[in-house]
């Protein structure tokens, strides 16, 4: 029987009186455990409601489960990719049967509206799909280099690995990593956002109900120093990340300096080229859905638009769609994930404005939702003619506010694209073909969007950036994740008793 979550066990923060709340557990050999640690709460964004707590784990905590996945990987590591892909066949089945009570849980959390919830999910679920296709796709490779000599290929997993997570996409992020590292063979520990846990909590119950052995999959929640010390263990042989640009620097160099693998993906500041001959429709929608979407709270939103030459058509149409769009849980826009994030936007929009920066959409006085006076929300907000070393054409703001940057040319364009820290994404919206083609040769960013604003790849083509984006190497999906999650064990073999002569003899 298909297990289904029931809509009472899920935070509802939009009903009348208050919502339920949820004590987070750590996952533990297969069991949910209490921490001993202390408590911190998780805020609704959309209410500021209390709608859980999540345990600071002890160091003895964090050693308990390393050494459950540690117990469970000789087992999981003699099967088959085909044995290992069984549970995830259930796994897959039981997400989507609990599409819509997983979405209500990440939306409530992380301030998302539930159409943005629901296709985090779903992006997780193509990249298990992209998992289980492993069992037929990755089959090695042999070839008999010598009379009598033969070399093959086998990919071997590399036992506990570990994920780090961050509070925009509880349930996407995570499923970026899991699916791959399991389905290789690794037993796979998660250190969700403490802002954001209760995703994890009802996606840990899925993968018990799925039949995933015991310590195969694993959660342990806390915060800094919770990260330090799974880093820190020696059963954990690979850490991924995604969050800040400092903070994967910070776990690239504690990975790294104790000889483990690392691959963390940080922060951004897109740029996003629009040229005068670039379409109306697909320009204005993709440049506003872009830095809208999940409130800006995104590292692929188009926080910088690059206006070369006279465009002033185009950026009134922008201002006059983003002015159109609602607040609210349910539609239009959601809100930011706390009151720190929200004033730290309003400063630095502030700044922008007193620095001579022209405030052309204002978004800092919207009205909330109905009921929804004490969340944290931002309407769209756009900063005309700022200077390309402002605050705010160089920071990742991370949130629903585009900078406009005025530029003669296409080649200067490209010159403030190359200067960026950054490296996540470059798009560009025109309808000439050599203006795409200059962009795709020249810009430095890892992905390319033309006359997309969110270019993230679909699998099997992987996700992942360059320059202060990406610490480590390889991508965190697709098939470039494949080496990070494994070992390639090279075998030679001779079993023949020819008399050749050669090098191998």
């Amino acid at each position: 029987m298909t297990m289904v979550i029931k809509e009472s066990d899920v935070p509802e923060t939009s009903a009348p009186g208050q919502p339920q709340v949820i004590n987070c557990r750590n996952l533990v050999g297969g069991q949910w455990q209490n921490s001993s640690g202390p408590q911190r709460q998780i805020i609704s964004p959309h209410t500021g409601a209390l709608i859980g707590h999540v345990p600071m784990s002890s160091v003895a905590e964090v050693a308990a489960v390393a050494t459950a996945a540690a117990a469970a990987a000789p087992g999981w590591r003699r099967m088959t990719t085909k044995e290992r892909s069984v549970p995830l066949f259930r796994w897959r089945e039981l997400v989507l049967a609990n599409l819509d009570s997983l979405a209500l849980t990440a939306a409530s959390e992380s301030g998302k509206t539930l159409a943005e919830a629901r296709a985090g999910i779903l992006k997780g679920v193509e990249v298990a799909e992209f998992a289980l296709s492993l069992q037929n796709l990755d089959a090695g490779g042999a070839m008999e280099v010598s009379q009598g000599v033969t070399c093959q290929i086998q990919r071997q997993p590399l036992g506990v690995v570990a994920g780090i997570a961050p509070f925009n996409f509880p349930a996407m992020v995570p499923l970026w990593m899991i699916p791959i590292a399991l389905t290789l063979g690794n037993c796979f520990i998660l250190k969700p956002s403490e802002k954001v846990p209760l995703t994890s909590q009802r996606l840990g119950d899925l993968f018990i109900a799925a039949g995933y052995p015991a310590g195969v999959f694993s959660i342990i929640n806390g915060a800094k120093e919770t990260v330090e010390t799974l880093i820190s263990r020696p059963e954990v042989q690979a850490v991924g990340f995604v969050g800040s640009t400092p903070a994967a620097l910070s776990v690239y160099k504690l990975a790294t300096s104790l000889g483990k693998r690392a691959l963390a993906l940080g922060g951004a500041k897109n740029q996003v080229i629009l040229v005068p001959d670039a379409d109306p429709d697909f320009s204005v929608r993709g440049i506003v859905d872009s830095y809208t979407g999940c409130a800006g709270q995104r590292c692929m939103a188009a926080s910088l638009l690059i206006a070369v030459g006279n465009v002033d058509d185009l950026i009134s149409r922008i201002v006059k769609t983003s002015a159109s769009l609602k607040l609210g849980r349910d539609h239009g826009m959601g809100a930011l994930i706390d009151a720190a994030a929200k004033e730290r936007i309003l400063a630095i929009i502030d700044r922008a404005e007193k620095a001579g920066a022209k405030i052309i959409l204002d978004g800092r006085k919207a009205t909330p939702p109905a009921g929804c006076s004490g969340g944290h929300w931002l309407a769209p907000t756009i900063i005309d003619h700022a200077k390309p070393d402002m605050e705010c054409a160089t920071t990742e703001i991370f949130g629903p506010v585009l900078t406009i940057v005025r530029v003669p040319d296409l080649s200067a364009a490209i010159a403030l694209e190359h200067a960026s820290p950054f490296g996540n994404a470059t798009s560009v919206f025109t309808s000439s073909g050599h203006v795409a083609r200059t962009v795709i040769e020249q810009a430095t960013s890892g992905m390319i969007g033309i006359n997309i604003g969110v270019p993230v790849p679909r699998e099997p083509f992987s996700f992942g950036g360059t320059k202060a984006s990406k610490f480590g190497h390889g991508d965190i999906t697709g098939e470039s994740s494949l080496d990070f999650w494994s070992h390639l064990i090279k075998v030679t073999s001779k079993w023949s008793g020819t008399a050749a002569s050669n090098w191998m003899s």
